[in-house]
């Protein structure tokens, strides 16, 4: 049967809970263990779609067309599996779920409560998810800090759940801050100690402690911690901070975590293959060549709004024992074509990725008339496909009151429009173009060359598309589309065969990207960045 893992955080949210379970699964997935991830969030609301950016990053979009929380794109990437809708459970999808439920009388007229209701569907949600793969091990975790009110129904949930599928069939890891003193040379124990307290008081007693921590821990203070939390100390696990994430497993290996989540769980281990992790983990501390890449958006000042983005970067880099240094343009901040050159003469790449709304968006197309005059490699993203093919519009077609409907309703040549199949749609949650279509590209196209395939599927997150009714003129002007939905409607890809690397996409391949294999548009924009860098540095 599954064995489960349960991983709760304390003393600070933000603690990297969401990397440690991936790390986990990775060396779990390491030994030749089936491995799927879960994550709880207590909000309310039913998935982040909604949400703004700036509080929660990303939306992390999957095949089945879930919008759900930036870990799970950690935990794709990490053990590189699909993952879907099961694995990402909210609050509010438990609640909408319980009371739909009692509306449809499926209660037979109880009295509907937190106990057994709430938390009879968040063990419902575990059960499915294990049913939905079967894996071997199936991690939970639990989004928040212990002891925050919103999340006593997933704890209860949890205590309840360990006790019936058994305790030598689950574990409980508490991941906990050491808050580091400077001025007195002090790792402090007592936050976590009173961490484990407040986990302890609701009926959980952590099998294991990892402690995030800036300095190494010493023996003493794991002697005082396994002591007062009554851990085994061999299960005392520091996560000191590193400088990539894809080094975090090999830490954690060092310290023996799998072979104590094995001990635990009473699984006879298998062998250990380390190999793929080290030559990255080389890759990443040794590369041979540096190159900037320019991310132009709305949302820069969240980082972990663009994760995905940022982190198909690296896959492509490490692919090319290159560091990619990622320059940061607030798209809203270019006024002018001489801004945008003053951003971007430094860059060997360009990136213009998703968003909504029309804030920033005459900059991002100074931003891609810049790349497609001075031959800048350029990959666009969703809506950095919609802001090439304007731009194209209006400085290459004559079209210069070319818009999209979603940034002024009125435009006289609206090249993005609406889909149609969104036209009567009312509410905004889960209602856009959402999941994995199939695609179908052109062949000698640009985007055959890097895919080396007639037909691939990507994830989709959009309202707007490329206005069928402009695509003839546009392509007699040199816009190729060289990837469309099979039955032709949909423009999926676009290229400008002018420059020497120019593409854009309406789905968002960042999604797909895993450390060991990059996405082939991240990968071809690298190597046309290097290209394009050893190109300026001759000419100079």
């Amino acid at each position: 049967m599954t064995k489960y893992i349960f991983i709760t955080g304390g003393v600070v949210s933000s603690l990297g809970k969401g990397i440690v379970a991936a790390s986990l699964g990775r060396l779990l997935v390491s030994r030749g263990f089936k491995v799927s991830i879960q994550k709880f969030d207590p909000y309310i609301n039913v998935d982040p779609g909604t949400m703004s950016p700036f509080q929660h990053g990303e939306v992390f979009v999957c095949d089945d067309g879930a919008e759900t929380d930036l870990d799970l794109g950690h935990y794709e990437r990490f053990i590189d599996t699909n993952l879907g809708q099961i694995n990402n459970v909210t609050s509010g999808s438990v609640y909408q779920t319980v009371i739909e439920k009692e509306r449809r009388g499926e209660y037979l007229g109880a009295t509907v409560q937190m106990i057994p209701h709430i938390t009879g569907e968040i063990k419902s949600r575990l059960i499915k998810a294990s049913q939905k793969d079967n894996p071997d091990i199936l991690i939970a975790e639990i989004g928040g800090t212990i002891g925050d009110i919103e999340g006593l129904p997933f704890i209860e949930a949890i205590r309840q759940f360990r006790s019936e599928v058994g305790f030598q069939n689950s574990m409980s890891i508490h991941v906990t801050l050491l808050p580091y003193l400077p001025t007195s040379g002090e790792l402090k124990t007592k936050p976590s100690q009173h961490s484990v307290n407040v986990l302890r008081s609701y009926g959980i007693q952590p099998e294991m402690l990892v402690l995030r921590t800036q300095v190494p821990v010493c023996e003493s203070e794991k002697d005082k911690l396994a002591l007062f939390c009554s851990v085994d100390k061999d299960n005392v696990i520091e996560c000191k901070d590193m400088n990539s994430i894809y080094e975090v497993p090999l830490y954690l290996e060092k310290q023996g975590i799998t072979k104590q989540v094995l001990k635990i769980l009473n699984i006879k281990g298998k062998k250990l293959d380390l190999k793929p992790l080290e030559d990255l983990a080389d890759k990443i501390k040794h590369p041979k060549k540096e190159v900037k890449i320019a991310l132009a958006g709305k949302y820069t000042e969240l980082n972990d709004a663009y994760i995905s983005v940022v982190e198909s970067l690296k896959h492509a880099g490490f692919k090319n024992n290159c560091k990619i240094n990622i320059k940061w343009i607030a798209s809203e901040e270019i006024k002018s074509l001489k801004e945008a050159q003053k951003h971007l003469c430094d860059v060997q790449g360009i990136v213009v990725p998703g968003g909504f709304g029309a804030r920033g968006i005459e900059g991002k197309l100074r931003v891609i008339q810049y790349a497609r005059e001075n031959n800048i490699p350029y990959l666009g993203l969703c809506l950095g496909m919609q802001c090439a093919v304007i731009e194209f519009a209006r400085n290459v077609a004559g079209l210069k009151e070319a818009n999209s409907t979603e940034f002024d309703k009125n435009a006289k040549d609206k090249v993005i429009d609406l889909m149609e199949n969104q036209k009567h749609i009312a509410g905004y949650g889960a209602t856009m173009r959402l999941g994995a279509y199939p695609c179908e590209i052109k062949k000698d196209t640009l985007a055959h060359s890097l895919y080396k395939e007639d037909k691939i599927s990507e994830r989709h997150r959009h309202r707007f598309e490329f206005n069928g009714e402009y695509k003839e003129m546009l392509s007699k002007q040199g816009l190729v589309i060289s990837g469309t939905s099979p039955d032709g409607l949909l423009a999926e890809i676009i290229e400008n065969p002018k420059c020497d690397y120019f593409i854009a996409v309406q789905f968002h391949p960042e999604f797909k990207s895993r450390p060991q294999r990059p996405h082939p548009l991240f990968l071809g924009l690298i190597e046309h960045a290097l290209k394009n860098q050893l190109k300026t540095s001759h000419d100079k």
